[in-house]
């Protein structure tokens, strides 16, 4: 038990961390020093530049070894099983009459923070060896996010007739998105690299490393300018946003730490992917209801507050991951 509330410690801390960069974040926003609308444009410069150099890292940095291979593969294999989960699990709780606004608490069930949170984490927690298990997980949540994520929020039409939306010119989903994004792309960029073990100059790989050194503080700082507008009272009423927080936050990680120790999987794979299924709603929840025609600001509520929730949850999850042997 000793152990088992130093780790928790040891999680709680780090995360109230990041969050003391959430809360400088909502302070330069108050204060008119990086508006929210300046946040939504450094959030392009966070996915497409910055993460995939996160990842891209991350593959250059491991060795090649048949444990850590495996290691990747498990990954892999655990991405697709806590998205499947979300969607099995999710499914029947948000069907209301209020299509736009289940859309949102559907999206924010399954799909995490898996490249602004669990990154972070799992470079505090198990170094580059954590973001590297970390980037196969950030693979699947692409695939699925510009899949079954952008159908779901888009109200179950792919290109057929729209369901309605707050916003009637609302794009519907492009199937080329699947493969051309940023997480698919820099994985198929670092992944080549990995395996054949080329070696890379230190002129190509020390932009990486500064690039890569951003992510933590401005994913942070983005997510305090969102969260510094979300009105709170009130909308703790909502009961279905604890559904979403149900699923998301305890189903999910509960069902995959069983998985992953039925199949004896430990130390930095386990603490990587439980770090992963434990992540709070992912900000693309904002940024994909207001491609669909969603309520943008409505879903900016829901990731605000199952992420404050996430301080209760996930240092639980972590020490547990930590206390396995």
């Amino acid at each position: 038990m000793p152990l088992f509330l130093s780790n928790m410690r040891l999680a709680l801390l780090l995360l109230l961390e990041l969050y003391l960069i959430v809360g400088a974040g909502v302070l330069a926003e108050r204060i008119g020093w990086f508006r929210e609308a300046t946040a939504r444009q450094c959030s392009n410069l966070l996915l497409f530049v910055i993460t995939p150099c996160v990842i891209v890292r991350s593959f250059l940095s491991m060795e090649y070894t048949s444990e850590h291979l495996r290691g990747l593969l498990i990954s892999v294999g655990c991405g697709v099983l806590l998205h499947v989960l979300g969607i099995v699990l999710s499914e029947p709780f948000f069907r209301g009459k209020d299509a736009g606004r289940e859309s949102v608490l559907h999206f924010a069930a399954i799909y995490g923070n898996c490249g602004y949170m669990a990154l972070p984490l799992a470079q505090a927690m198990t170094g580059s060896e954590g973001v590297f298990y970390c980037s196969a997980v950030i693979l699947t949540f692409q695939v699925f996010s510009f899949t079954h994520g952008a159908f779901a929020m888009a109200g179950g039409k792919l290109g057929g007739v729209r369901q309605k939306t707050t916003e009637p010119n609302a794009p519907q989903f492009q199937w080329k998105s699947l493969f051309l994004n940023a997480g698919v792309l820099s994985v198929l960029v670092g992944l080549p690299l990995f395996l054949l073990r080329a070696p890379v100059p230190e002129l190509l790989t020390k932009p990486v490393d500064f690039i890569a050194a951003m992510n933590t503080p401005l994913a942070m700082l983005i997510f305090g300018a969102y969260l510094s507008r979300t009105k709170f009272r009130g909308f703790l009423q909502n009961k279905k946003i604890f559904l979403a927080f149900g699923v998301k936050l305890f189903a999910i990680p509960a069902l995959v730490m069983g998985a992953l120790l039925l199949c004896n999987v430990r130390g930095a794979l386990l603490n990587a992917l439980l770090i992963s299924a434990s992540a709070p709603s992912a900000n693309n929840t904002v940024v994909f209801a207001a491609k669909y025609g969603r309520d943008p600001g409505y879903a900016a509520q829901v990731v605000g507050v199952i992420s404050l929730l996430s301080v209760l949850t996930m240092p639980l999850v972590i020490a547990i991951g930590l206390s396995i042997h």
